[in-house]
């Protein structure tokens, strides 16, 4: 591995936790400085590494660099020594002989605080997400900004307006106590579901960063389930939820980035690892006296992984969305459902509900129609098609449309 391409990998793993451990230790206000901080440790790597090769140890140097940096930064800096130093010496024997602690255990802490800091309330929930990728996943802007199809000044703009948020509302990286733990869960479980779905329903066309984000969403609710505080079952089904989408995730395009229909998957690309710990997690989440909406959302995932194609697979997954719907109503799992209900009961009786929605701006749901008119009527099939191209954000979905109209015209001839 070059250079270049190990830098690269520990900044993605490394920078995240150097950034999380100096807020922890300095305070969330001071978010900025330790980012510098953090950016000038890998600019280090990059000039030194480049001159003398990769060191044995390449993780604890960068730790070791860090720590020195922000060190002397304090030691140097008059804003760190009003605004920090006078506090944190009433509360500490010698300051300046406190080490920066850079433990694998102060690392987890570090970053499950930083999850709740970065999701608190104060701050809005597209400014969470970007900050959650910055901060807690170690993304560049440009990456963030290839995430959201926006540019680095938007997102420099979105992160700079969340970080005055934070100095603001006095935000503080700690854990929640244990009485407010299920209701800091709302925000933060809701980020990384947000996480997810940015790159596993993305119109992005960048393969490697779609992948990166579903990866980074489970990761930071992984840490939530190995932690004993915040192992509920929330997080369970919320993490079980993930594990069945992403199973899927191969079979879900082809190689020209065009999705592929669920019908039309090779089952044989589904990842069974996924599957069973899918299957894992959804059984932890079962612990409790409460159903959330990502029990509800993992069960309908589940059995979309369960090949069989029979009635009693699609009544479950109806009657899956029924309770969805009536816990928390959205246009798009209202939309979802008319699929399961034509596989439960038949066309007809999806068109009539699918048509009751009206979604005419999303391109999905004159996709769905015209799936539900294939073989019924032709001729709305094929205009709903058209209606579903012209509506399409990406030539991918551009051209499966077009596919769909061009089987239906050959059907004409």
């Amino acid at each position: 591995m070059t250079n270049d391409h190990t830098i690269l990998h520990l900044f993605r793993t490394e920078y995240r936790k150097i950034v999380s451990v100096l807020c922890r230790r300095f305070g969330f206000a001071q978010m900025e400085i330790a980012e510098d901080i953090a950016s000038e440790t890998f600019l280090t790597a990059t000039q030194v590494w480049g001159v003398k090769g990769i060191p044995p140890n390449p993780m604890a140097w960068l730790y070791n660099v860090a720590k020195n940096k922000a060190k002397n930064h304090l030691q140097r800096n008059t804003v760190f020594e009003e605004k920090v130093v006078v506090e944190i010496k009433n509360t500490t024997t010698d300051f300046y002989e406190t080490d920066i602690d850079l433990s694998p255990q102060n690392v987890i802490d570090s970053q499950l605080q930083m999850m709740f800091a970065v999701c608190h309330p104060l701050i809005p929930s597209e400014a969470q997400i970007g900050l959650s990728l910055r901060i807690l996943c170690g993304f560049g802007i440009e990456e963030i900004a290839d995430a959201f199809l926006s540019n680095k000044e938007t997102i420099n703009k979105r992160l700079f307006r969340a970080k005055e948020k934070i100095r603001e509302g006095g935000i503080n990286v700690e854990m929640p106590a244990e009485a407010e733990i299920d209701e800091r869960l709302i925000p933060l479980l809701t980020t990384i579901y947000l996480l997810f779905n940015e790159g596993y329903y993305s119109v992005s066309q960048n393969q490697t960063l779609r992948k990166d984000l579903c990866l980074e969403a489970m990761r930071l609710c992984t840490m939530l389930v190995e932690n004993k505080a915040t192992n509920k079952p929330q997080v369970n089904a919320l993490l079980a939820l993930m594990c069945f989408h992403a199973s899927r995730f191969e079979a879900r395009q082809d190689k020209n980035g065009e999705i592929i229909l669920y019908d039309d998957q090779d089952a044989s690309l589904w990842n069974t690892d996924l599957i069973s710990k899918g299957g894992y997690f959804l059984n932890c989440a079962a612990n409790g006296d409460s159903v959330s909406k990502y029990h509800l959302e993992a069960g309908i995932a589940y059995w979309h992984t369960q090949k069989a194609d029979t009635t009693e697979k699609w009544e479950n997954i109806l009657q899956l969305y029924n309770r969805l719907l009536q816990m928390e109503y959205s246009p798009i799992a209202a939309l979802n459902r008319t699929y399961a209900l034509a596989k439960a009961n038949g066309k007809q009786a999806a068109i009539i509900e699918a048509e009751k929605l009206n979604l005419t701006g999303n391109h999905f749901y004159f996709a769905l129609l015209g799936e539900l008119h294939t073989g019924i009527n032709p001729a709305k099939a094929k205009q709903s098609f058209k209606d579903a191209r012209a509506l399409a954000k990406t030539d991918a979905d551009k051209q499966a449309m077009q596919k769909k109209i061009d089987a239906l015209s050959a059907m004409d001839i």
